[in-house]
């Protein structure tokens, strides 16, 4: 079952970034009012991206890595900037362990 990261525009426009197993149902509930805090406050004008991933872990990554963007980039990203997206999807399927090894070879690479 796939598993979605999606961006909305909101009122003032502002932008808001989700998890959802299905994205569009999600849209319409954030669309009626039942959707989070945010979106009830700043209701969405319109779905920005989508991404698919394979795992709930993956999605949930990723929805905090866009989370943590300025807005300068989240724009960039809104947009189709394939580089930032890449960058954001890599590696979001590593353990811990993992993440930290290659963290660790790639410090004594610059060295």
């Amino acid at each position: 079952m796939p598993h979605f990261v999606y961006m909305l525009r909101c009122r003032g426009n502002r932008i808001y970034t989700g998890y959802a197993v299905d994205a569009l149902a999600r849209f319409e509930e954030h669309c009626c009012g039942r959707g989070a805090k945010f979106t009830k406050a700043f209701p969405p004008e319109c779905m920005l991206r989508t991404f698919e991933l394979g795992t709930r872990e993956e999605a949930l990554r990723l929805e905090a890595r866009i989370k943590k963007l300025d807005r300068r980039q989240k724009d960039l990203l809104a947009a189709g900037d394939e580089a930032l997206s890449a960058e954001l999807l890599a590696g979001l399927g590593e353990t811990l362990v993992a993440r930290k090894a290659r963290i660790r070879k790639e410090s004594v690479r610059k060295k």
